[in-house]
Parts: structure tokens; C-alpha cells; sequence
């Protein structure tokens, strides 16, 4: 099944568009495009500018307050979102614990945490990972016990995202430790300044402070806060993970930064030429296009299937796998088109502290941040060599 675009599509398309190209504001425009780094203000501003307009979260019903649009044109929306250089919503609390709480979540957490996950008020992180359970996931070790109307969690997790800026984690912890490892998890809803709680940085390659792994000592938590049974969190997590890996192909991003690549292998010369005229680079970038254009097809084909409300089947592993390894070649390719002038490096140029780059080339002056950061991709929400094995089990069954 492929996407049918009807007349009324191209409408909508022309509408956000417009509304993308008179509302952005040019400073976040120019960050994305040019591989600056993203401050928090500007990601809590751009996220309540689309919760004005009501568009903060496109997947949403309008029962929730969501635009209500279908698939088609939510596809529209990220498409042109990444073409114009719109900074992303960030998917923890919008895709990934909202259509958790939609489905499984009671009435009062429905009413408590959705509306503020629409307006942004509440800013959201995961705690999935820990130290010695990241691929293995179902081997998490964090405890909850419960004691009375709370439960009290104690350990660790790890590559929180953003964890330093968030007030909420939805947080898998194990609560029966006797049982089949993938059987004693619950899903907690943790508010990050509850007592207890220490979140301290892990500063990456590119001198960026972007994850941070979390401790809990004696950390109360409300059984409120439990989503669904006790001891099925396995079940939501894996239903969670199926909205992060569809969201995590990007084809509308890396459409963009396919042109970007293009774009500089234009300028960079080659024996006096542009090196995009060079036999062999030109083969590399055209490999990768045509890869991005099969993801694109593949992606509608997923969204397609998932009409009449349907989550993410085991075919979000083929967007993520797929998506990461696209993403991760591009950066090589603009690495690779720029050579040796990826080597400076220059974190106030990350920050937008100033404008012109040492060495004088802006194009390259991030790219080396870039390249090693996107390493990162074929990693997080469930290495690529697990979902291959997704793959194998639940759709060619071996």
C-alpha cells in the first residue's frame, strides 16, 4: 500500500509551506541549516510557536488536542519541516510517552500530562538505558520496590538525553526481580526534582553536553505514577520504541542535507574542477540518493499501512536500520568533501558565538561535530544489529 496524495495534499502542503516560510523565526533557520548547536530556549520556543497554531504534534488525535490530520499529511509536514530547516520537536514527551499514556495510561494521567506535553510545559527524558543494558534492555537492573502509596527506586541510568534540562523521565524499572527478566518491569512517570535524584553530564567527542547519566538514591515515586499493571512495562516499552524508530528514519532531514552535500561538493575543487564532477565521488553521493529514495518510498509504504490507528509494527526497524546508516554516510561524504578543513574545530562557532569559522570556511567548520555525532544514530533506540534481529523474527520468521 503507497501513499495516495489527493488535491486536497497539495493544499496542505502549500499552507505549511507558507505558514513554515513567515514563521520561523530566520536565527533557528540558521543554526539548523549551518550545523550550529541548539540551545534550550530554542527548542521550548519553537515547540510552544507550533502549540499556538496547534501543530506541536502532528501524530496526535484531535481528542487530545492534535491537529487530527492523516498520515499522508503528517508525512507532508516532516517533509517540509526538513526541507526548510525547522528545528525538531523534541520526541520524548510528544512521540514517544504520549502515545504510551493514549493507549495505556489512565484517565487522570491522560488529563495531568498530555496537555502539558502539548504546550511544552513539561520537557521530558528517558530512562531506558543503563550501564551494562543497552542492547539487552530486558536486563536492567534499577530497582522499584513498593512501599505503601510510593514506590522507591534505586540506580542508575544512562545516555539521558537532555535529561539536565528535563522536569519529567518515563522510566523503566524492575519491580519483580524474580521473574523472567523481560516479565518484572514497570513504567514509572519520575518528576526529575524529586530528593534523590542526581543527574551529572557526559561530555561527548564534540565537547557537547547533550547526555547525562542519572542516579537514584531512595527516590520516592507516587504508585500513581504507575502506567498500566505492575510488572508489563516490557509490553509499553516495546510499543514506545516502535513510534521512536519510525521517527528516527528522517528522510526529510537527510533530503536536506543531500542537498547540502551537493552544495559543497560543488564548491570544493577537484584538478581544477567541482568534485561533484569527479567520477567516483559523484557515485558515492549517487549511491546514497538512491538509497534516500527507496527509504522515502518504504516510509510511505509503513505510514500507509499504519492508517486507521494500527502502531508501528516490527517494519519501524527497517526505517531506523536504513535511516541511521543514510544519515551516517552523509556526514562521511561532507566530511570527506571538505578534507582537511573538517580538522578545526571550534565549539564557540557550535554555540553561535560568533559568525565566521577559523580557517575562514563556515561549511566546514561544524561538519567534523557533525560526523562524529551522528555515529550515535545506528546506536540509540535499539542498535541496528538488534533490529536486524526484529527483523528475522517477526517478519521473515526464522
Amino acid at each position: 500500500m503507497d501513499l495516495d496524495y489527493t488535491p486536497a495534499d497539495d493544499a496542505f502542503r502549500a499552507e505549511i509551506r507558507a505558514w513554515l516560510e513567515a514563521n520561523l523565526p530566520q536565527a533557528m533557520r540558521d543554526k539548523v541549516l549551518n550545523h550550529k548547536r541548539l540551545s534550550r530556549d530554542d527548542i521550548a520556543n519553537w515547540h510552544k510557536l507550533l502549540g499556538k497554531k496547534g501543530w506541536s504534534a502532528p501524530a496526535w488525535p484531535a481528542q487530545w488536542g492534535g491537529p487530527g490530520w492523516t498520515e499522508a499529511q503528517r508525512h507532508i509536514w516532516d517533509a517540509e519541516c526538513g526541507r526548510i530547516g525547522a528545528p525538531p520537536v523534541l520526541p520524548f514527551g510528544v512521540s514517544m510517552v504520549a502515545p504510551v499514556l493514549m493507549k495505556y495510561g489512565n484517565e487522570a494521567q491522560k488529563r495531568r500530562y498530555l496537555p502539558r506535553i502539548l504546550s511544552g510545559e513539561d520537557w521530558w527524558c528517558q530512562g531506558y538505558s543503563e550501564p551494562g543494558s543497552g542492547s539487552d534492555l530486558a536486563s536492567l537492573r534499577t530497582r522499584a520496590v513498593r512501599e505503601g502509596d510510593h514506590y522507591v527506586v534505586n540506580g542508575q541510568k544512562t545516555w539521558t538525553t537532555l535529561g539536565q534540562h528535563a522536569d519529567m523521565m518515563f522510566c523503566l524499572v524492575r519491580t519483580d526481580p524474580a521473574a523472567k527478566k523481560q516479565e518484572g518491569i514497570s513504567f514509572l512517570l519520575i518528576d526529575m526534582k524529586t530528593p534523590g535524584i542526581t543527574v551529572r553530564p557526559i561530555i561527548t567527542l564534540d565537547e557537547d553536553h547533550e547526555v547525562n547519566e542519572v542516579f537514584f538514591e531512595d527516590v520516592k515515586v507516587p504508585v500513581e505514577n504507575l502506567v498500566g499493571d505492575e510488572n508489563r512495562g516490557w509490553t509499553y516499552a516495546k510499543y514506545l520504541l516502535g513510534h521512536e524508530r519510525t521517527g528516527i528514519a528522517r528522510v526529510g532531514a537527510s533530503n536536506r542535507e543531500l542537498a547540502f552535500l551537493k552544495g559543497v561538493a560543488l564548491r570544493q575543487k577537484k584538478h581544477g574542477k567541482p568534485l561533484l564532477e569527479d567520477p567516483v565521488f559523484a557515485a558515492r553521493v549517487a549511491a546514497v540518493e538512491i538509497e534516500l529514495m527507496a527509504l522515502e518510498v518504504t516510509a510511505e509504504r509503513v505510514i500507509a499501512s499504519a492508517e486507521g490507528g494500527r502502531g508501528p509494527g516490527p517494519e519501524a526497524s527497517m526505517l531506523k536500520i536504513k535511516g541511521t546508516e543514510i544519515q551516517q554516510a552523509l556526514t562521511e561524504l561532507m566530511v570527506d568533501a571538505v578534507g582537511p578543513l573538517a580538522a578545526p574545530f571550534d565549539p564557540a562557532y557550535l554555540e553561535g558565538e560568533h559568525e565566521h569559522a577559523a580557517g575562514g570556511d563556515d561549511d566546514a567548520a561544524p561538519l567534523a561535530a557533525y560526523y562524529f555525532n551522528y555515529r550515535k544514530t545506528s546506536i540509540y533506540g535499539g542498535s541496528n544489529e538488534i533490529q536486524k534481529n526484529i527483523i528475522s523474527q517477526m517478519i521473515l520468521g526464522i
